[in-house]
């Protein structure tokens, strides 16, 4: 019985693995080469320019999400910033233009 928990497991593990790798996978531009200049299509546009936010801040991504704020797209970045002195790190919003 041990030995089918361990192949269940190792099996739910690749599993898991597989969906992360196939996740990432959508985050890899796309060149359409039938068109006269190429068009770039990338899936984490938010999430690029979160991690750009939190490099800036000194801090690290925590949350990279889109909204629509005044009919214009926007992105929504939580950065969590290390507090000073041993403290607790500050969490940070910050909204930025998606364009």
């Amino acid at each position: 019985m041990k030995t089918l928990r361990s192949h269940f497991r190792t099996a739910t593990l690749a599993l898991c693995a597989a969906g992360l790798f196939a996740s990432q996978a959508t985050a890899i531009p796309v060149i359409v080469p039938d068109q006269a200049s190429p068009i770039v299509l990338a899936a984490s546009d938010c999430y690029a320019i979160g991690q750009q936010v939190a490099e800036q801040n000194g801090g690290t991504l925590a949350k990279a999400s889109q909204s629509t704020r005044g009919g214009q797209q926007v992105c929504v970045i939580v950065v969590l910033v290390p507090g000073k002195d041993g403290q607790r790190p500050r969490r940070t919003e910050i909204v930025v233009p998606q364009n």
